[in-house]
Order: structure tokens, then sequence, then C-alpha cells
């Protein structure tokens, strides 16, 4: 049983994750629970939610001693970075699959939604991007990179923080937020639909660690950020005179575009000419193209 006090509102959200569609088949348990954790509670960070606990519906092929002890070792590391506890769940015999539920507070009419970004509020996200999607060549054994590029590439990758501070300081200054898990041209289409705004996104400005324009270049780092995915990162609407104050108080506030009047995504280069993106993001019953 969950008990609120009547000034909070209970936030939930599901995730599952299934072998050769989310994570590799054979992927480190340890890191495997880290991951799974770690991209459900970022949800409740995009509604500004303080977290209370979580369930796990866990499906294995078979039950093998070192595999559910490294898995649990996964699970409680990122539990206890998120402070948040193991409330409940389940375990079935089936294809390897995950399925975590979430559950957070957060003061009553104070949570983040997709709807109510306004014209004239500036697009942020809250930190680099793309280097969760740079990190899946890696993952799959694809492509080799120096420690120095690879071990901080892989690190979003398999640990995402989920940026949880952020989402409670944006609670009454943000307009709009989500956090990035299909990428940034598919997530903000979210933000924009919900909102009935136009999104415009400056490609000059999107943030880029060096260790992803050290892998891919400029133009596979760009794609990354916009289209990859991965990023639990948040994308928010703010009104402009939030900014500084934000941005002063050391949170890792990134402009990369603004809302008007209109319906959708628009990706701009340095002239603020329309760009053709060469995918949106992942799309979880679309074409490969989309």
């Amino acid at each position: 049983l969950l008990e609120l006090p009547a000034d909070e509102q209970l936030a939930v959200s599901t995730d599952t994750l299934v072998a050769g569609v989310h994570f590799p088949a054979a992927a480190d348990p340890f890191l495997l629970a880290q991951r799974a954790l770690g991209v459900s509670v970022s949800d409740l960070a995009a509604m500004g939610a303080s977290p209370i606990g979580f369930t796990l519906a866990l499906t294995l092929p078979g039950a093998e001693a070192a595999w559910l002890q490294a898995f649990a070792g996964g699970l409680d590391r990122m539990a206890q970075d998120c402070a948040v506890r193991l409330i409940g769940g389940d375990t079935s015999r089936g294809p390897l699959s995950l399925t975590l539920t979430v559950f957070g507070r957060v003061p009553h009419g104070l949570a983040l939604t997709r709807a109510g970004a306004r014209v004239g509020d500036l697009l942020c996200v809250g930190g680099e991007l793309g280097d969760g999607a740079g990190a899946l060549a890696l993952v799959l054994g694809q492509r080799q990179a120096p420690a120095e590029i690879a071990e901080p590439l892989l690190a979003r990758y398999w640990s995402p923080r989920p940026q949880l501070a952020l989402g409670q300081a944006l609670r009454g200054k943000a307009t709009a937020a989500l956090d990035i898990s299909d990428g940034l041209l598919a997530d903000c289409g979210h933000i924009a639909a919900a909102s009935g705004v136009a999104l415009l996104i400056e490609q000059a400005r999107l943030p880029l660690s060096p260790a992803l324009l050290a892998l891919l270049g400029a133009s596979g780092a760009r794609n990354c950020a916009l289209s990859g995915g991965d990023d639990y990162l948040l994308a928010f609407t703010l009104p402009a005179e939030h900014l500084a104050g934000l941005q002063a108080q050391g949170w890792p506030v990134h402009v990369v575009g603004r809302v008007e009047a209109g319906a959708g995504v628009q990706l701009l280069d340095q002239q603020g000419q329309g760009i053709t993106p060469q995918a949106r993001g992942y799309q979880h019953f679309g074409s490969d193209g989309d």
C-alpha cells in the first residue's frame, strides 16, 4: 500500500526491456540491471518526481545463480544511486525480458508533463547528447576505440544517470518536459504534439561530448544526438527569464532551440534554413527508415 500526503500526487511509469530488442541477449547482468532501472527512473525525473519505489517482473530462460547474483548487484547499485527501493515483483520462465514499474511523488499541480510549451519558450536539454547511441556499436562489438573514448560512452549506455535533481529544480519553471529515449527529434515531436506548438532545433547548438566527436566525427555525432536515442537526459521548454538563474545554480542547461506557433519539429542549419534529417529517431512499431 502506498499512502501520500494530501498535497502530493503519485507519479507512475512502466518500461519493458526485451533481449535482442533493447539490449544484447548476452549482456553482462550487472550492467543490464543498472541500465534497466536507470532508464525507468528517468521517467520520474521527467515528471519532476522524487522516487518512492519500483517493482520488477523478470522473465528468464533459466535460473543461474551467478547470473542472478550479478544482476542483483547491479540493481542494488542503481537503486542506491537513485534512492529508490524494490517493493515488489514477479519472476517467470521464458525469453529474457524485464518490466519495471517506478513510483514517485510530486507536489500537487507541479508535475512536469509534455503539454504546456508556449510560443517564445526556449528549447533546452540537460547535457551532452548522443553518447548512448554512439556507444551502441561498441556494445555490439561492431567497433573498437581507445579506452579514453570508449569508457565514457559505454558508461552513458550501461549506467544512465536519471536527472532527478534537475527535474525537481524545473518544477514551476519548465512548461513541458520529457526524457530523451528515442532521439531528440522524435521525442521533441511528443512535446510539440501535446502542446500544440512547433519546436525548432538549431543543429549548431547541439551539445556534443569530446568522446563522441572523437569516435564518429562531427556529422556522425550530430546524427546520434538528433536521432540515436538512449540519452535519458531531460528535454524541456523554458521561459527565457528562468535560464540565467538555473545556469548560475550550476544546472547543465543547454539551449538548443525555441518554441514557435505551428506544429511538428523542424531542424535548422546555421543560416536558419530547414534541414531534412537522415532519420527522426527510434519508432517502436515503425519501419527502419522512420
